[in-house]
């Protein structure tokens, strides 16, 4: 198949976007189940919850960059396609694999953080900033990862 090398670096795309979402998702929807009692009970408290809402999405976006930059670095996006060999594309899949694995985990945990974030929250709200800082530390890992994928990404040879 001559086109193999181009269809594994958009595979690899495919998986930074598809399981970094996937861990975004499932971390903001937990995170929102447990935002939505806590606002039924004080609406006041609602800034305080989005913003822990919030915290598990941004691995989503880390894929959703990976795959962006990808596929313009490969000129899928604004040129056109690169002639990759089989090897180039396993490896531009590879690279986007820190980012999906991490992504998908580091979504879910972070969510699982945040939901506990909420919960201080709701007793004590003047702690939200604390709340917010342990849920940010998941954060760290995904940034890691996002900064491997990258690197990874633009030092493959076309």
């Amino acid at each position: 198949m001559s086109n193999l090398g181009i269809f594994m670096a958009v595979v690899g795309a495919v998986c930074a976007a598809l399981f970094a979402g996937i861990g975004s998702a499932k971390g903001v929807g937990m995170v929102g189940e447990a935002a939505a009692g806590v606002v039924s009970q004080d609406p006041s408290k609602f800034s305080k919850v989005l913003i822990l809402q919030l915290l598990p999405g941004t691995q989503g976006l880390y894929g959703l960059l990976t795959a962006i930059l990808l596929l313009s670095r490969i000129g899928v996006i604004g040129g056109s396609a690169a002639a990759l060999t089989t090897a180039q594309g396993l490896t531009f899949l590879a690279a986007c694999l820190p980012i999906a694995i991490v992504g998908l985990f580091s979504g879910i945990y972070q969510g699982r953080a945040a939901v506990a974030g909420v919960g201080i929250v709701a007793k004590r709200p003047e702690e939200s900033g604390k709340s917010i800082i342990m849920a940010a530390m998941v954060e760290t890992y995904a940034i890691l990862a996002l900064l491997v994928s990258i690197l990874l990404i633009y030092n493959i040879q076309i």
